[in-house]
């Protein structure tokens, strides 16, 4: 029967622009250890990427583990690359959100706590040894044969963590010992290495660990990480090299930046040695920015690849969260550079424009008080061209790419006509005008052009559009040429 219409009918046409869809264009994915013994056996996350919005959050999946003092002056460092970035990121910075990793298995890298007193007063005791595993503890009243008495968890006593990460027995049984032995195990992170960071895919089962988590990040979470850093590991050339290649493209769509470090020991221990350290170990690649010396915060050292991830993050935040700012001459939360060791390393412009110079990020003393000093991108100074060797022009790019897929990834498998054509072109080229015309672009245009989409490409599903685009370059040099003007000598006559 035809469908006989008498009134009033409403249709719908899809709207000839669509709205890009929101990149962040600083979220780091971290890999690392962490205190996870301080979290519930049953609840500790382990090669899975989680989430994080708060430094409460933080602590609630990872624990928090304070620097300690390791040598004679006071100086501390942390145990757990996941902590330092944590204490660094919500203390001095607060850029959220991040994808935290803990590679650190308590099933493997574990070592024993040998049987010590622990003295129980006003119903508690503390063990001073950090990393306990709470589930393996054993409290006994140090006698043995007959007269030994194991106490039971949860009808005895009870574990908690002080705020430094140490296990705290609270008694609840009637009768209060003076002391008690305890034994068990504890974390060891001294046994995780760069094969746990790097990690990989299980052929058998196809679970992912380490950097390999980085591909499950989007579908997960619906978030493009754009930093990665490894604190504590990227010293290592081929963490570094495998942080930069899942750079490079990120479930075959997306492109990040790897934040790595140089080694900043007795095998680099001055700034004239880490180009050749660079240069031996190929660290090369476009999507890799290399930090060198390690900072320090009051008595407290850090890598600083941390703070170059804070400072990226405000500065992008700053900027609407648009990457076209250099993260240098920025401030950073530091008081001084130093080794590892802790030796302090002073220098002025003129060698941190030699690292400059040589592709890499150091920081600077100077007009503005300390900043992150350097702009190039770890394949400079064998590349030039600005769209690589530019860490915010590469940024931009790679921001751009990543917002042009996410924003025109609802238009696949459309029919492949002159509206879809017209659709994508048109709302690319007003978001480009957008960022044109708040400066943080040059120009920018996209094209569908004839000589880019061959026959048969077309009849195969494959169209072609071109972007050209112009990110500003840092003004890095500006040089002002003095001169007298005679003329001026008349100003003396009135």
């Amino acid at each position: 029967m035809a469908n006989y219409k008498h009134g009033v009918y409403i249709g719908e046409t899809g709207t000839s622009l669509i709205p890009t869809v929101r990149v962040e264009s600083a979220l780091p994915f971290v890999v690392g250890t962490a205190p996870i013994n301080q979290i519930a056996a049953g609840s500790r996350k382990i090669n899975e990427p989680v989430l994080i919005n708060s430094y409460a959050e933080a602590v609630k999946f990872f624990g928090f583990e304070a620097a300690q003092i390791f040598n004679a002056k006071g100086d501390k460092k942390f145990t757990h690359g996941l902590s330092e970035f944590m204490y660094a990121n919500f203390n001095f910075y607060g850029i959220v959100p991040c994808i935290f990793v803990n590679v650190l298995d308590p099933s493997v890298h574990k070592a024993a706590v040998e049987a010590q007193t622990v003295t129980i007063k006003d119903g508690s005791g503390t063990l001073k040894i950090l990393g306990v595993l709470a589930e393996t503890l054993v409290v006994t009243n140090g006698q043995t044969g007959d007269d030994l008495h194991t106490y039971a968890a949860g009808t005895d006593y009870e574990t908690a963590f002080d705020e430094d990460g140490y296990l705290v027995i609270n008694w609840i049984g009637v009768e209060i010992p003076s002391d008690v032995t305890v034994s068990g195990y504890k974390i060891d992170p001294s046994l995780v290495t760069k094969a746990d960071i790097i990690g990989g895919i299980n052929a058998s089962t196809g679970k992912r660990k380490g950097l390999e988590l980085i591909n499950e990040v989007y579908p997960k979470f619906s978030l493009v990480p754009t930093l990665v850093l490894a604190p504590g590991f990227s010293s290592d050339p081929e963490v570094a090299a495998i942080m930069g290649a899942k750079a490079i493209l990120i479930n075959g769509n997306f492109r990040a930046m790897a934040l790595c470090d140089a080694p900043a020991d007795s095998n680099v221990p001055v700034y004239s040695s880490v180009p050749e350290w660079k240069k031996n170990n190929n660290l090369v690649l476009t999507q890799q920015v290399l930090c060198w010396p390690m900072v320090r915060n009051t008595e407290t050292l850090y890598h600083a690849s941390v703070h170059l991830a804070g400072v990226i993050g405000v500065t992008d935040n700053a900027n609407g969260g648009v990457p076209y700012c250099s993260p240098s001459n920025k401030n950073a939360s530091i008081t001084g550079l130093c080794l590892d060791d802790g030796t302090e390393v002073v220098f002025g412009n003129e060698e941190a424009n030699y690292l400059n110079g040589q592709g890499i990020v150091t920081l600077l003393n100077f007009a503005k008080g300390w900043t992150i000093w350097g702009n190039r991108t770890c394949c400079y100074p064998g590349v030039t061209d600005p769209k690589d060797a530019w860490i915010a022009v590469r940024r931009m790019f790679q921001w751009v790419g990543n917002t042009i897929v996410l924003t025109t990834w609802q238009k696949v498998d459309e029919p492949g006509n002159r509206r879809l054509i017209e659709t994508v072109v048109n709302s690319i080229n007003q978001w480009l005008n957008s960022l044109v015309a708040r400066g943080q672009l040059l120009g920018g245009r996209c094209l569908f052009r004839e000589e880019d989409n061959p026959t048969i490409e077309l009849m195969d599903g494959i169209y072609h559009f071109k972007v050209f685009m112009t990110p500003p370059s840092p003004a890095e040099d500006m040089e002002f040429n003095l001169e007298i003007d005679t003329d001026y000598y008349s100003t003396l006559f009135g």
